[in-house]
């Protein structure tokens, strides 16, 4: 952009037509406007409601675009520029004043003043140093804090005056300044704006009052959308300043970006009950995925723990109950048939039943297993306090037991070591050979310590007399040769029972089939979650959109100050990026609630990711993007005189 010259006006307009609207309701607002404006002047442009004013200051504003004709700007063709280099223009060279004054409402008045430099890249100190400047200049450094809603109209106004100055107002275009204002303020105004014009600075005032026109330098007339009359140029009394330099700067990203979520924080504080209620889709999607797999995680790993806690070479034999043929029971003489074959550690033979133990005057009501010493290299479970019964208790039924920790501190609550003394069993008296090393709950919160541990042949002939095993646990010394061995167990054992009357049931088969659940279950809380956060996305889509309708007119005010399409597109893309990832965190504290009670309240083990968090919150946080995308895109087309237009 050249400056201009004595010859070469500030601005420039040839054959300037508008029209609004097509067939019958077409207006033909401006009728071919000849003008010329040097830099410095005090121009007062007047006329009736209706005669073009106004549209005319939007042209020359660059707010709004002729339908023909020609407007240069300090030389330079306007109409070849694109709508964020026009933004640029109003930025650095055009400072506006409403006759409604035309602030944002959620900012005070210094974020108001400061609002055209934010746009034009200026660091925050900086920009909030001069904005307080300015508004102390105006008799308003009391005032910086307040919200427009807190002011006087009188002091609305000398804040937008100062906005308009805040990137040095080369061109000042104030658009029937005082009609909002009792008559004392508006003195106070135009005051102002004529000693603007006194320093130098370029004023075009429109107004219909012409005692006010006559404080200005020159008077254009304008009727039924032409020039009517001019009183012609009148030589400032100040040389204009310096034109800022060409070009637009469009400001960093990052910068933008923080001052879109500050305003993103005020927008959403402005409505938080409506906030909340758009979230919940999120809200719920998020901490329903995050607390039902934190809590399937924490069912598996304590899965994983208790059957590790019987090793992770176990094959287990158990009778097929739900078969038609004709079935054998499983017995001893199976257990010891598999006990001596390649490859098996130890087979343990088990017969699980429930049983009345006492001591003194206190009873539990327990699991009674019968089995051998393989009981403890296969389930890896030894004595605590005392010894294991031996292979003479074995061969001759001796009534001797083993107490699981929770059937000892019941019948023992003293504290004493049970060890060497006797208790019932079914009115059959035992001897305590010792404690059982304490496992804790299963995987369903049962628990493993309520047990009491005697050999097979006690079971037998002293509590239940002779019965079926309930299952065989064989132990392998190596799980690579694990298919091998499962086929020789199966053979082994149909060759006794003379069909596959039975189950084997290995550790890595049980451990891949509580993964494929879990897949499963992952699958499932995956898929509600995100129709969940699917439709919270919609949610957020819609108070987009009726964000931008409702602060259509905030749009157009940051539109005249400099904001380019980007700047408004970041900005509302921002806020629908904000609002998912609130309510994405609300989900997460919401999540660790339901895992909070599920674990204290119900005993369920509760296992939470990191990565599943991070996940389902990058998720909604996406999602709140790519659904506030539509209304920000929306946003940033706006026509900036059609969004000041709104009501």
């Amino acid at each position: 952009m050249t400056a201009p010259t004595e010859d070469a006006p500030l601005i420039r307009i040839r054959g300037l037509h508008r029209v609004f609207g097509e067939g019958a309701a077409r207006a033909h607002v401006l009728r071919g406007i000849d003008l010329d404006i040097r830099a410095g002047e005090f121009v007062a442009i007047v006329g009736t409601s209706g005669s073009g004013k106004s549209t005319l200051m939007n042209i020359l504003g660059l707010l709004d675009r002729p339908t023909a004709g020609s407007y240069h700007l300090a030389g330079q063709d306007v109409a070849r520029l694109s709508r964020d280099a026009q933004a640029g223009l109003r930025n650095r060279l055009f400072g506006f004043v409403f006759q409604h004054y035309n602030l944002i409402p959620t900012l005070t008045a210094l974020e108001n003043v400061a609002l055209p430099a934010s746009h034009a890249g200026a660091a925050r100190a900086a920009r909030r140093t001069r904005a307080a400047a300015l508004l102390d200049g105006l008799g308003l450094g009391h005032r910086m804090e307040a919200h427009p809603a807190q002011m006087s109209g009188g002091q609305q106004q000398r804040v937008s005056i100062a906005r308009a100055l805040m990137n040095g107002g080369s061109v000042i275009l104030a658009d029937e300044p005082t009609g909002a204002l009792d008559a004392e303020s508006g003195r106070q105004v135009m005051r102002l704006l004529s000693d603007l014009a006194a320093r130098g600075h370029t004023v075009i005032l429109i107004t219909h009052d012409a005692d006010i026109a006559a404080r200005a330098g020159r008077v254009i007339r304008i009727a039924e959308g032409q020039v009517a009359a001019d009183s012609g140029f009148a030589p400032p009394a100040e040389p204009a300043p310096a034109l800022p330099p060409a070009g637009h700067r469009r400001p960093a990203l990052l910068p933008t970006l923080r001052e879109a979520v500050r305003s993103a924080f005020a927008a959403i504080a402005a409505s938080p009950v409506r906030t909340a209620l758009t979230l919940s889709g999120i809200v719920i999607g998020v901490a329903s995925v995050v607390a039902m797999l934190a809590i399937g995680r924490g069912a598996q790993e304590e899965f994983m723990r208790r059957a590790s806690a019987i090793g992770t070479n176990w094959v287990v034999v158990s009778s097929d109950q739900g078969t038609r043929m004709t079935r054998r029971p499983l017995t001893l003489a199976d257990a010891m048939a598999l006990k001596d074959l390649p490859n098996v550690a130890g087979a343990m033979p088990g017969r699980w039943e429930q049983a009345a133990v006492q001591a003194g005057g206190l009873s539990v009501e327990t699991d009674v297993i019968g089995t051998d010493r393989d009981f403890r290299a296969v389930h890896g479970w030894d004595v605590a306090r005392g010894s294991f019964f031996s292979d003479a208790d074995e061969r001759g039924g001796s009534p001797v037991l083993l107490l699981g920790a929770t059937v000892a501190r019941t019948l023992f609550p003293d504290g004493r070591d049970p060890t060497g003394e006797f208790v019932m069993v079914n009115m059959s008296p035992f001897l305590v050979g010792g404690v059982l090393e304490p496992k804790g709950l299963t995987e369903s919160g049962n628990d493993r310590d309520k047990v009491v541990v005697m050999p097979l042949a006690s079971l037998e002939s002293r509590v239940y007399g002779p019965g079926e095993l309930s299952v065989i646990v064989v132990a392998l010394r190596d799980m690579a040769r694990l298919d091998d061995s499962n086929a020789l167990l199966r053979e082994v054992m149909i060759q006794r029972h003379g069909a596959e009357d039975f189950w084997l049931t290995d550790a890595a088969g049980a451990f891949a089939a509580a993964e494929a659940e879990r897949a499963s279950q992952n699958l499932l809380l995956g898929a509600i979650a995100a129709i969940s956060i699917f439709v919270g996305g919609i949610g957020v889509m819609n108070i987009m959109f009726i964000t931008v309708r409702e602060r259509t007119r905030e749009i157009g005010i940051r539109a005249a100050t400099g904001a380019s399409m980007r700047d408004i597109l970041v900005q509302f893309l921002t806020e629908a990026v904000v609002l998912s990832a609130l309510g994405g965190l609300a989900g997460l504290g919401l999540a660790a609630g339901v895992g909070a009670v599920a674990a204290s309240g119900f005993g369920m083990p509760v296992v939470f990711s990191v990565t599943v968090a991070l996940g389902a919150l990058a998720g909604a946080t996406a999602m709140g993007a790519a659904f506030g995308l539509v209304p920000a895109i929306r946003a940033a087309r706006l026509s900036p005189v059609e969004a000041l237009a709104s009501p």
